[in-house]
């Protein structure tokens, strides 16, 4: 275990996809890299790469560290000392699942770095609890499209392959609006006819992901639970949620708490930039300067290598032809 390096490539998130609050996660093909090894001079290190890392601490108060010595608390082992490599292009903050890609990274890194004792499964439920919602760290931990429930106690899921013309656009608003932030926009109680709504249309929404009907993603999408609630902290997001479809998008959403809205989009229509110039402009319109970026639902979750090579290129070199330029 002395000699062991582990390295995981975890991907982003998007979650809720309008109607699904907290139930519904997809994964995307941004990706954040972590690698764990312990550290020859007993001393617990940082590399941190990547924008928006000068903020996060170097000590162990590091989500990463104290993640990882969860799983070595739950497995039995003492691994007090870490060296934590680790670089990110997720934006932070900006609804596309940040924190729950670098949680199972640490998940997912420190169990392989002890020789993986912990199930996948528990590794979810550890999961699940630390973030307090299933949808994000589902998606990241299994891939695809994942439709997942949490009571408090246990967490279940079931995946979904995404269909195969399914492409995604997301508009990254230049300003970040944090999760708590997002949740105090919601109002503690909704209507009977409100929540009939978005089961319905959550109910469809999933089914149409699972026939390949994606002709119904724009009638499925519709939500009446968080997002016009959250409008007022995106401005232009309520006229991109009302006429995207006239543009070309399959369906639109806010995703996960914000501001990124995202669209999802037939790989094959002839539409794709007159959407892409939609988002920007109505955006712009409003005095938000916004970064549009075309993503593929990622269909696998962490990615692991296990290296005994204490003398390998620095992490940067090793993860250079994968990072988005």
């Amino acid at each position: 275990m002395m000699n062991r390096r582990v390295l995981v490539k975890v991907p982003a998130s998007t979650a809720n996809l309008g109607p699904g609050f907290d139930t519904l996660g997809m994964a995307l093909s941004l990706y954040i890299w972590v690698e764990l090894s312990i550290p020859a001079d007993g001393i617990t290190t940082y590399e941190l790469h990547g924008d928006g890392t000068e903020g996060i601490p170097t000590d162990k108060t590091n989500l990463i560290y104290t993640v990882a010595q969860q799983v070595f608390e739950e497995a039995g082992v003492s691994v007090p000392e870490l060296h934590v490599s680790m670089y990110s292009e997720i934006p932070l903050t900006r609804g596309l699942g940040s924190s729950a890609s670098a949680i199972i990274a640490a998940l997912v890194a420190a169990n392989a770095l002890i020789g993986s004792p912990l199930s996948e499964d528990k590794l979810f439920q550890m999961s699940s609890e630390l973030e307090g919602h299933p949808d994000n760290v589902s998606a990241s931990l299994f891939g695809g499209i994942v439709v997942s429930a949490w009571d408090g106690q246990r967490a279940e899921k079931v995946r979904i392959e995404p269909h195969a013309d399914l492409e995604v656009l997301v508009a990254i608003p230049d300003f970040e609006l944090s999760t708590e932030k997002a949740r105090h926009a919601l109002p503690t109680q909704i209507s009977m006819k409100d929540a009939v709504f978005n089961v319905a249309n959550s109910s469809l929404l999933v089914a149409a992901f699972a026939s390949g009907s994606l002709d119904l993603i724009r009638f499925a999408m519709r939500d009446r639970m968080h997002q016009p609630y959250r409008a007022a902290m995106v401005p232009g997001m309520a006229e991109i949620l009302e006429q995207a479809t006239e543009h070309g998008a399959l369906g639109v959403a806010l995703s996960g708490a914000g501001p990124t809205l995202l669209t999802l989009v037939d790989r094959k229509s002839p539409r794709k930039a007159e959407l892409e110039a939609f988002l920007i402009d109505t955006l712009k319109g409003q005095g938000i300067r916004a970064q549009t970026m075309w993503l593929e639902p990622c269909v696998q979750g962490p990615e692991v290598t296990v290296s005994a090579d204490q003398q390998a290129q620095p992490f940067m070199e090793r993860i250079k032809g994968e990072v988005r330029a």
